[in-house]
């Protein structure tokens, strides 16, 4: 009996690495950057450009797509180990295709950063269209309770946190990570459009009127595209309230994404990397609900621009970390001094 049960052990043994046809199955990929966009408006090349067109056209255009169950889109990776897919617009939509992704046997993620990327909102105070932002702390602006003004005292915030959400309402991102991010992306060149220029001058602050910049700071992410002075100031209160840096990207995403990562792999090799396209407010001279729809050709401008600049941004350091693979493997190296 002992030997036909070693027999039966050695057989189920010899078959294990076999897959379709007696071939041995292949190694997972072994992932170095991961880039997550959250739309597409169109084909992933050869037409009006979203999110995730330019990351494919310079990484993917000779790579197939792997069709992930459970995700919204496919991904892509090609022989450098750069991977990246759409994932959906929202906190759950894009954090249910990040989790499929992440458990796909394709893919070996072990070792891999992660670049969560697309365009955003920023306050006029604290940035301009086409500005390209380093997230420091990302921020869920939800898992609190929130009442109408009427309410509460007059000018007294209307949020408050809600007791058992303390290890997923706020991320601090890696700061020597952000650091190097910042370092190489340092003197890219921005594009710029006339009509974003123009826009620009409706604002009186100093920020708004500036040429776009590469920026750090912190991520606000709901689900709620909140807009107008009196919200834009309650996320900048929640970011001080959880000990963050300032509020300067309002988003949709990178929180509820980051948690995901961080259950299986940590944070320290997460960058959240935005560019904005629109304010979080309208300007002195215009109601909340008139920003929000506008009349025809009062609109900011400077999409194409900023989709352009945020890969322009995030490939320098996609680059250096796939071309500086031994340094990065194991972890973040340290910053070295100026």
């Amino acid at each position: 009996m002992n030997r036909i049960a070693s027999r039966l052990g050695a057989a189920v043994l010899s078959l294990a690495p076999l897959g379709n046809g007696g071939a041995a199955e292949a190694a997972p990929i072994r992932v170095k950057v991961f880039v997550a966009s959250m739309f597409e408006i169109g084909a992933n090349t050869g037409d009006r450009a979203g999110e995730f067109q330019h990351w494919y056209e310079r990484y993917w255009q000779k790579s197939q797509p792997h069709e992930v169950r459970g995700a919204l889109k496919p991904a892509y990776c090609n022989d450098d180990g750069v991977c990246g897919a759409v994932l959906g617009m929202g906190k759950v939509n894009s954090s249910s295709s990040m989790q499929a992704i992440l458990l796909d046997p394709e893919y070996d993620f072990s070792q891999a950063y992660f670049v969560i990327t697309g365009v955003a909102g920023t306050p006029p105070s604290r940035g301009t269209i086409g500005d390209v932002s380093w997230g420091t702390w990302l921020v869920d602006y939800d898992l609190g309770h929130r009442w109408a003004p009427e309410e509460g005292k007059p000018g007294e915030p209307v949020f408050i946190p809600r007791k058992g959400y303390e290890e997923y309402r706020v991320f601090k991102l890696n700061p020597t990570l952000v650091g190097w991010a910042t370092r190489l992306s340092a003197g890219v060149n921005l594009q710029d459009s006339e009509s974003a220029k123009q826009y620009r001058q409706r604002y009186p602050d100093e920020k708004a009127r500036a040429a776009p910049s590469v920026q750090t700071g912190t991520h606000m992410t709901g689900d709620t595209f909140f807009h107008g002075p009196g919200l834009s100031k309650e996320a900048q209160y929640m970011a001080k309230l959880y000990g963050a840096d300032d509020y300067v990207i309002t988003e949709m995403e990178a929180a509820a994404i980051t948690l995901v990562i961080k259950r299986q792999f940590g944070t320290d090799r997460i960058l959240s990397l935005r560019g904005a396209v629109n304010f979080d407010q309208g300007n002195p001279n215009e109601t909340t609900q008139q920003h929000l729809d506008p009349a025809p050709g009062q609109t900011a401008g400077g999409f194409a621009e900023t989709v352009a600049n945020v890969e322009a941004v995030g490939s320098r350091v996609v680059d250096h970390i796939v071309g500086n693979w031994g340094e990065w493997q194991k972890g973040v190296p340290p910053l070295p001094a100026k």
